[in-house]
């Protein structure tokens, strides 16, 4: 059962360079000055980390640059995918990175914040009966947007998520239905 997931905040950034001819060692490779901001995301850590979540996640997923190979481009934007825990509100996390990144940084949403549930919670205390663990995923869901006490649980293997052959088991539903069933009636 997973009782907390990772907000998630997704930021475009923009750095700027001057045009120039390869050949010529001028102008400004906006491709360089991304890959000194890019850098840091790569190596920066929180000060902060969730007892339950652990540190905030950032990843660089995207990156364009370049019209041609012989003109140093005046543009290079790429994408991170930030994943944040209750330690830090969006606005934080967005004030650390313009703090330290030279490119522009646009945020696409500011509003898929990291969500729990109590682990006194009569579902979670019912699951725990029933011998089911609890932990805080690193993954987000529409939970972030559930206005009620709610908690992320299914079938399958989240490590199998967003890879070549992701695949749930016929197994996995089965015994997933199953659980949900034992779950929800020691409740009533």
């Amino acid at each position: 059962m997973a009782i907390a997931e990772k907000g998630l905040m997704v930021v475009d950034c923009l750095a700027r360079g001057e045009s120039s001819h390869a050949a010529r060692r001028e102008g400004v490779n906006a491709i360089y000055k991304a890959v000194k901001d890019i850098r840091w995301f790569e190596n920066y850590r929180f000060e902060k980390v969730s007892p339950l979540l652990g540190e905030v996640a950032m990843a660089v997923t995207m990156i364009r640059s370049g019209t041609q190979h012989n003109v140093i481009p005046a543009e290079c934007t790429f994408t991170v995918d930030i994943r944040i825990t209750e330690q830090y509100t969006h606005q934080e996390i967005l004030d650390i990175l313009r703090e330290h990144v030279e490119s522009r940084i646009t945020p696409r949403s500011m509003r898929l914040r990291s969500s729990s549930i109590s682990a006194e919670h009569p579902i979670v205390r019912a699951g725990m009966a029933m011998g089911l663990t609890c932990f805080g995923s690193p993954t987000l869901s529409d939970q972030a947007l559930i206005p009620v006490p709610s908690l992320k649980m299914g079938p399958g293997c989240s490590e199998r998520s967003h890879t070549a052959d992701e695949y749930v088991c016929l197994s996995e539903v089965e015994n997933g239905i199953d659980t949900y069933l034992r779950l929800l009636n020691s409740l009533s």
